[in-house]
């Protein structure tokens, strides 16, 4: 997903890219992500009066760890993603419009790569608290048991410390 700046910028032309990318070494090292499919790249990158954009959507299907289970928990995300680039003219200008607003992407070479940044935009907008159901019960804090299969013996009274000395003086 290669784009060349200054002859997008020339032409004012349209580059559309529809590719699939396979993620499995983004994921790698997380532990949260038990497995994920092809990431489905859609973008739309239009050059014109000194910018560049790109626009478009990206959709995933991954299997995460449940928080408070731990069970699987499928996801389906739809990430739309829209960025502004802006080709640098001069050190001391890139950094006052890098100041006026930030959320143009100054770059620095003619051809730019924008698959580390659709895997930027990725990571960000993976789930925080993935859930494998809404009413997810969870593990009890005892004994581990899973709540969402049956329940535990465990107490779930919980006494303050300070009073647990008085918890037996009504008793007979």
């Amino acid at each position: 997903m290669m784009i060349h700046v200054q002859e997008t910028l020339s032409k004012g032309s349209t580059t559309t890219f529809d590719e699939q990318i396979d993620v499995t070494e983004l994921f790698k090292e997380r532990r949260d992500v038990i497995s994920s499919g092809p990431l489905h790249v859609l973008l739309r990158v239009t050059g014109g009066e000194g910018i560049i954009t790109v626009e478009g959507e990206l959709k995933i299907d991954l299997v995460m760890a449940c928080s408070r289970c731990l069970n699987d928990a499928p996801e389906h995300i739809v990430i739309p993603i829209f960025e502004t680039l802006k080709p640098a003219s001069g050190k001391a200008e890139a950094e006052t419009d890098e100041e006026e607003d930030d959320d143009v992407i100054i770059v620095e070479e003619d051809k730019i790569d924008l698959k580390p940044l659709v895997e930027e935009v990725l990571l960000l907008y993976l789930p925080r608290i993935p859930l494998c159901d809404n009413d997810c019960k969870g593990l009890c804090p005892n004994c581990g048991q899973n709540l969402n299969e049956r329940q535990c013996g465990c107490s779930t009274d919980k006494i303050d410390p300070r009073f647990a000395a008085l918890k037996d003086l009504f008793k007979e």
